[in-house]
């Protein structure tokens, strides 16, 4: 505990400071002041430091610690968010369960930098780089969330990452508009099966097909697009099913919530069967299956869309197990690929393909897209170098009679500028 003494001296009336010190062998340690304000005003600060350098006792050890992260995601929800959803609590709990299966040897507030640096190391060591990866995001997430509750009083583990292995390392598959345009002509065929089953299936997955390629939804959420969300020129994204599939939640992020336009063939599809065609349901949902739920991802993918591809002819031999078998050629998460390919083919501003794509920050736009983006560009304007857009004269001008431009060659119209510049 600190106190204040009063001294007269020589020098006359000072105010020595007693404070506790780990440093000094019996413990304390002293500072004078010529005034009883700068005495107060340090004692003050010591006492501050010291209560700050104290961890709450809920949360002293790195497991605690993890507990608390975890019960305000749960409950709470982080920095003014929701709280996650049942399946996103379930990874977090896993990555939980790694933390805790490291050594960690010092108490939450006694570590430092180096230690967090060891620990990476040791995810590295025993997962893959993607797992490391996540778990060493949720460590830093826990930090940040004891650092603004003023549990701890610095987060050590900043700067101390592991770069993402991207799943868009090699570029994306995109189908042609060819492929794409045989693929909604072999929708067209099956819903209009002499099979009736076939037939009344396909009432449904047309346009659920001609959605996905029209407006670069998720497969997530175009599954479970709400009839409230079908307007004059268009639909609203607003949610998606969770990572498991079985609840309906919000989309992934803020960014994930966009109004889309749509084509009016497309349109007036996908509102008639919502309105003729869709069983009635408490999900409002527009394409709801027999029961009233939706459809899950993967029985979309095995029976609607390869279905599709088959009828289509866009079908590629691979081998398993020593056999060849005929796969899909392509994805349903290709189409929103062809999507965003179709709005670069057409010099959409990149801003806007941020916001239609539903991507959180640009940098994830020009991570996927980037090298359609250069390719879009490189076509719009075959001829980069420098002095083809400087204004030369005659004193510039090459001897020997080689003819120069005397202005600078025009560029396209504003409204084809260069994608970049809406990032910048």
């Amino acid at each position: 505990m600190s106190d204040i003494r009063k001294r007269v001296g020589r020098k006359g009336t000072t105010y020595q400071v007693r404070y506790p010190s780990k440093s000094s062998k019996t413990g304390y340690a002293y500072k004078t002041f010529a005034t009883r304000k700068e005495a107060l005003a340090f004692r003050d600060d010591s006492a501050a430091r010291a209560s700050a350098a104290r961890p709450q006792s809920d949360s002293r050890t790195v497991e605690q610690g993890v507990q608390k992260w975890l019960d305000v995601c749960e409950k709470e929800g982080r920095n003014g968010r929701e709280p996650v959803t049942k399946y996103t609590l379930a990874n977090y709990r896993y990555r939980a369960d790694i933390m805790l299966s490291y050594p960690w040897d010092k108490q939450l507030h006694e570590l430092t930098k180096p230690d967090i640096i060891e620990f990476r190391s040791w995810l590295l060591q025993k997962h893959s780089r993607d797992v490391a990866q996540k778990v060493l995001l949720s460590f830093h997430s826990m930090i940040r969330e004891l650092v603004g509750r003023g549990i701890l009083q610095n987060d050590m583990a900043a700067g101390v990452s592991i770069a993402a292995a991207s799943r868009y390392d090699t570029s994306v598959t995109i189908p042609s508009e060819a492929d794409i345009m045989a693929l909604l002509a072999a929708a067209d065929r099956l819903a209009n099966a002499r099979n009736l089953k076939v037939q009344q299936s396909w009432q449904r997955y047309r346009p659920m097909l001609y959605l996905a390629v029209d407006s670069g939804m998720r497969p997530q959420e175009y599954l479970v697009l709400a009839r409230s969300a079908i307007k004059e020129t268009g639909v609203e994204v607003s949610r998606a099913l969770e990572g498991g599939g079985t609840a309906i939640t919000v989309t992934k992020t803020r960014a994930g919530r966009r109004f889309i336009d749509l084509s009016a063939e497309t349109l007036d599809m996908v509102r008639h069967y919502a309105e003729h065609h869709a069983v009635a349901n408490r999900y409002d949902l527009v394409f709801p299956t027999e029961t009233g739920k939706w459809l899950s991802i993967r029985n979309w993918r095995n029976r609607a869309f390869a279905r599709a591809c088959e009828e289509a002819g866009l079908m590629v031999e691979e081998e398993e197990n020593g056999e060849k078998v005929m796969r899909p050629k392509y994805r349903p998460y290709d189409l929103r690929h062809f999507y965003a390919s179709m709005l670069i083919e057409q010099r959409v501003n990149l801003k806007r393909i941020q916001t239609l794509m539903g991507h959180r920050n640009i940098q994830t736009t020009l991570n996927v897209y980037g090298h359609l983006i250069e390719r879009a560009e490189a076509v719009a304007d075959k001829r980069t170098s420098v002095l083809s857009f400087v204004e030369r004269d005659a004193s510039t001008a090459p001897a020997d009679g080689v003819k120069s431009r005397s202005r600078p060659r025009k560029r396209k119209a504003a409204s084809d500028a260069s994608f970049l510049e809406a990032a910048e």
